[in-house]
């Protein structure tokens, strides 16, 4: 029955080859020794055996949209661009409700937290029309629902023709961080300020889908200038255009980016899918500028963003699916990529440290498998998920296959 507390992981492997023994107490690892030294807690319920398993930090999603997941197949969109994708959610979102949206949420949610992540930031549209708040209150719903679970913090995303009132508004019902996409509106700066004057004045987190296209605005280094002298924490979604600059000019952004302490969050799937539909030849990757931002040490992240939605038809809700798209596409090690989706997003998103080591938080994975490129590259559904010290989400595999006719006897025999 979960969720059940647990004391003692047994046997568990870690990325470096070692084999060991994890004591939580309450919502903290405790302890790590060798494997098959730690005592046995009295209660053994509390003991997990993960003999055969990797043990790693939980994923946690740092760019997800719960109000759109799982919509596609309601809307049913054009394949396209990014502007296609706006035009079709808007034109389903003036139609759906509180209740469409919580129930497509949640059970995004738990399909994530299945698959290893324990922490969601998740952006909702601000709506046109006279009910705005249609998918701030169901996402506000689903966060207290969840809340035993699965950390979750929303992001406020208006588009430029959204009213600052409606944003302020969003701000007062509960929601956690503000956001937006300056780069889409006729004049980017003057959105991007507004937006900040927002959050500097209410001294909130800011997290900005940040010029997402492949040309066209710049607003990062604006963004990067502003926000230098901020306590508050700060984050940049997409930045696919910085992945298009020249190198020079990219360099002296990466600094400022660096400089300013802005987190980046790379989205791979999404924007593989939304740019470059209109190059027929040498298609662009339509990534930021991965490579250059970790050699530079920026505070780095990657997300899944949307999951079957009009921005992107696929999607996994699996970590293991974003580390294996930045191995791929944008050319980072596996021990790099899965930092991006585990512990790098975990500094983005302002949380605790948590992993297998002594004193973090108890958010933990562990998957079947005996080495970190071998979990990334077969994403063994076989998994347990632990948040804040308790067992939340145990999946196991059967399987079958047919011996073949060429390895039995004349007999049939084995």
């Amino acid at each position: 029955m979960l969720p059940a507390s647990i004391a003692l992981l047994r046997h568990a492997r870690l990325a470096d080859g070692a084999l060991v023994d994890v004591v939580i107490e309450g919502a903290t690892v405790a302890d790590i020794v060798p494997a098959g030294t730690a005592p046995l807690p009295s209660d053994a319920n509390t003991v997990v055996d993960l003999d055969g398993f990797l043990l790693m930090t939980a994923a946690a999603e740092p760019h997800a949209h719960l109000d759109k997941t799982r919509s596609w197949d309601a809307i049913r969109p054009p394949m396209g661009d990014l502007e296609l994708a706006i035009e079709s959610w808007r034109a389903y979102a003036a139609t759906m409700t509180v209740e469409d949206v919580a129930e497509r949420a949640r059970t995004q949610a738990l399909a994530m937290l299945a698959k290893g992540t324990t922490a969601i930031r998740t952006h909702v549209d601000i709506l046109l029309g006279d009910e705005p708040l249609r998918g701030v209150h169901a996402l506000l719903q689903v966060r207290d629902e969840l809340a035993d679970l699965i950390d979750i913090e929303i992001v406020a995303l208006p588009g430029p023709d959204i009213a600052s009132a409606a944003v302020e508004a969003a701000l007062d019902a509960g929601v956690d961080v503000v956001g937006g996409a300056p780069h889409l509106a006729p004049e980017p700066l003057d959105d991007l300020r507004r937006l900040l004057e927002i959050a500097e004045r209410r001294g909130l987190p800011v997290d900005l889908h940040t010029d997402e296209s492949l040309d066209g605005a710049v607003t990062l280094g604006e963004y990067a200038r502003i926000v230098a002298s901020w306590s508050q924490n700060t984050s940049a979604g997409h930045c696919v255009r910085l992945g298009t600059l020249p190198a020079t000019e990219r360099d002296g952004l990466v600094s400022a980016v660096v400089a300013a302490g802005i987190g980046v969050i790379a989205n791979p799937i999404t924007n593989l899918y939304l740019q470059g539909w209109g190059d027929d030849v040498a298609t662009p990757r339509g990534l930021t500028a991965v490579r250059a931002l970790v050699d530079a040490k920026a505070r780095f992240a990657a997300g899944a963003d949307n999951v079957r939605d009009p921005f992107n038809p696929l999607g996994r809700s699996d970590p293991f699916e974003t580390a294996m798209l930045l191995v791929t596409a944008g050319h980072l090690t596996v021990d790099e990529a899965w930092a991006a989706v585990s512990d790098g997003a975990r500094e983005v998103l302002a949380l605790p440290t948590a992993g297998v080591t002594v004193g973090a938080a108890a958010e933990l994975l562990a998957v079947r498998g005996q080495s970190l490129p071998e979990v990334v590259a077969e994403a063994s559904a076989e998994r347990l998920v632990i948040h804040r010290g308790r067992l939340v989400a145990r999946t196991t595999v059967s399987t079958e296959v047919a011996v073949p006719t060429a390895h039995l006897t004349p007999t049939g025999a084995r």
